[in-house]
């Protein structure tokens, strides 16, 4: 009886067979399982979650629970928390302004989706594969992100949304962050530089592992908070910047929005008057919720690539899923 040895040096053979569907536990366990587990053990990844989801329902089942907002439907200028047929009153025209948060809340999450996404990725992308190179194309990308960071943000996007008059949601995401991610290129880069330096990454190349297999694999985890935290930084700054422009007209919409709002009230002397304030307050405290919620979410995530915590919980998970399987096998 001939028994088979391993290829290479490297190469390791398991003891135990696992079955197709003890092969999908751990997979479930270990991208969807733990991390549930550590963001519900974080009252701060708890109430992120809880008003991220508040709003993403607001959005997308939100929707079809309200009729467009529309003018002369209730009476005007109608305070806060007086009539359930409009919680948080109307405007001086009779539209509700709970409904008017609604309607908006979709667009918001397009442009928070796509602006967060394009600036993460690219400077993900960016800095990683700069830091890891190395020499001249590492010099070069940089050189590209210098010149990105001299460019006033500000000015570039005024420029472009007079330029394209952007109304598509994702396409106003993009615009916002179209070089705010030069910043955290250039940071991530610095951490690469300091990660692949260390011994297992170096071990990694002398067994002729793939550029792409080592970043993602061996760098990537390690600054993942990093990225998490950059994400949560672009959401935010997508949200600020995108009322900010509609409130001062820069940015054309054909929906509502938020910024929209808050110009209406405003120009209506909502700031001096106090039968409109309730006009001007519900679009600001809905800004800082969701802005609150993502900071809070980012803060509990942190903990989910602590390697000591998620073999914690992981562990926790089997030694729970053992004792299931052996009551049950005790019961049959």
């Amino acid at each position: 009886m001939s028994t088979e040895q391993p290829q290479s040096p490297f190469e390791t053979i398991s003891e135990t067979e696992l079955s197709r569907e003890d092969r999908y536990r751990q997979l479930f366990n270990g991208y969807v399982g733990t991390p549930f587990r550590i963001i519900w053990t974080d009252w701060r990844a708890r109430l992120g979650l809880a008003i991220i989801s508040s709003f993403l329902l607001m959005g997308t089942v939100g929707v079809s629970l309200f009729d467009p907002p529309r003018a002369s439907e209730g009476p005007l200028l109608l305070g806060a928390f007086q009539s359930w047929a409009f919680p948080l009153g109307t405007d001086s025209l009779g539209r509700g302004i709970l409904g008017q948060i609604v309607y908006a809340t979709p667009a918001m999450l397009k442009m928070i989706t796509a602006g967060a996404l394009f600036a993460t990725a690219m400077a993900t992308g960016w800095g990683l594969f700069a830091g890891y190179k190395g020499g001249t194309i590492d010099r070069l990308m940089m050189s590209f992100v210098d010149v990105l960071m001299t460019i006033p943000g500000l000015p570039l996007v005024v420029v472009l949304a007079a330029i394209l008059e952007p109304r598509n949601p994702y396409l106003v995401g993009i615009i916002l962050t179209i070089n705010g991610w030069a910043g955290f290129a250039r940071q991530l880069r610095a951490e690469v530089l300091k990660l692949r330096q260390n011994s297992y990454v170096e071990a990694s190349r002398t067994m002729g592992i793939s550029t792409f297999s080592i970043i993602t694999k061996d760098i990537l985890p390690n600054v993942m908070p990093l990225i998490v935290v950059s994400f949560v930084t672009r959401a935010r700054n997508v949200i600020i910047a995108s009322v900010g422009l509609y409130f001062l007209g820069i940015l054309p919409s054909s929906t509502l929005n938020w910024g929209l709002m808050l110009n209406s009230a405003y120009t209506s002397g909502g700031i001096y008057s106090p039968e409109q304030a309730h006009w001007l307050y519900a679009p600001m405290i809905t800004i800082v919720l969701l802005s609150l919620g993502l900071l809070l979410f980012a803060q509990g995530c942190d903990r989910i690539f602590n390697p000591r915590i998620r073999a914690r919980h992981a562990k926790k998970s089997e030694n729970e899923s053992s004792d299931d399987a052996s009551f049950h096998g005790e019961t049959m």
